[in-house]
């Protein structure tokens, strides 16, 4: 197989100051078609240099030689830069288990729907911007019920954690555990569900198969729910996060009561209401990951809630 090395003076400067310059210098390439700033890329790899703001090539020429065995070069065309791109560990699939937000839906009956308006329209901006440049910039009103959406303590309690306050080891690749209940005989999940497995610091999940009425009149009445034996376990039990694929963790339609939220949200838990796709996550073996905006004085916003799932 034919080799190709590059020659060429070099000039380096770096974004913090300094520099190098180079006379002569020779660069084992991967095909003899790869272009100037290819070829200033396999130079920093080479010399393994960090926080390079400039490469400059003069006096370039390419030439059929042998390779010498010059670092970050591959075999083949690209493979440089590709090899870069390879992650350290293979990430697995990754569900999304989140409702779409958009104008007029309604989440939970009573509640404000989404707004969207727009502040600057494309075809405004292109007075402000230059010649083929153009963004829209919208504004959306709705209350933090919105779609899937994460409770914060301060959401039940005045005294409570915002969502500005909440730790990020709690929300973000949690070992889930998801509970099976699609074919439950009642509305009311209780604790004994619970009692097969160790769930503490993880996100208990629970499919119920209720999102499949979401935005519909269906989904706001009859919805399963967290009992109140439930929720105590479960605090008992030191999980973190507490999710449910149906209107509320609560049972609604028995009055003002709340005990599933103050529960868990006194025990500093995280509730995640109106999930999704719950079907695709498998019993164990995934993490979950629902976090909210760092919001001050605020209790509950929507997540873009998913599970990753790990590749097989």
């Amino acid at each position: 197989m034919t080799e190709y090395r590059a020659r060429f003076d070099a000039e380096i400067e770096f974004v913090n100051g300094g520099g190098l310059r180079a006379h002569g210098f020779r660069l084992d390439l991967p095909s003899a078609s790869v272009t100037e700033a290819e070829i200033a890329e396999l130079l920093v790899r080479h010399l393994g240099l960090a926080l390079v703001g400039r490469v400059e090539l003069a006096n370039l020429e390419i030439v059929e030689e042998a390779h010498r065995g010059s670092r970050g070069v591959a075999g083949d065309a690209g493979a440089a830069a590709a090899a870069s791109a390879v992650p350290a560990a293979r990430r697995g699939e990754l569900v999304d288990l989140s409702h779409t937000i958009r104008a007029g839906l309604v989440t939970y009956p009573g509640l404000p729907s989404p707004t969207i308006t727009p502040h600057l329209t494309r075809e405004a901006s292109r007075s402000v911007y230059a010649p083929g440049t153009e963004f829209a910039m919208d504004i959306i009103t709705m209350i933090g019920n919105t779609g899937t959406y994460l409770d914060s303590p301060f959401h039940r309690y005045e005294g409570g954690g915002d969502l500005a306050s909440l730790e990020l080891d709690t929300l973000v690749g949690v070992p889930a555990e998801v509970f099976r209940l699609t074919d439950a005989a009642s509305r009311g999940i209780p604790a004994e569900v619970f009692f097969d497995r160790e769930l503490a610091g993880t996100a208990v999940l629970l499919h119920t198969g209720w999102s499949r009425h979401f935005d519909r009149p269906e989904y706001l009445h009859g919805s399963p729910f967290l009992t109140e034996a439930g929720a105590r376990h479960l605090a008992d039990a030191g999980v973190l996060i507490v999710g449910i694929d149906a209107l509320n963790i609560d049972d609604t339609e028995s009055g003002g009561e709340r005990p599933a939220h103050s529960i868990l949200l006194e025990a500093g838990i995280h509730v995640v209401e109106h999930l999704t796709a719950l079907d695709q996550v498998p019993v164990r073996g995934a993490t979950f990951t629902a976090v909210p905006p760092r919001i001050e004085g605020f209790g509950t916003f929507p997540v873009r809630a998913f599970a990753e799932v790990p590749a097989s």
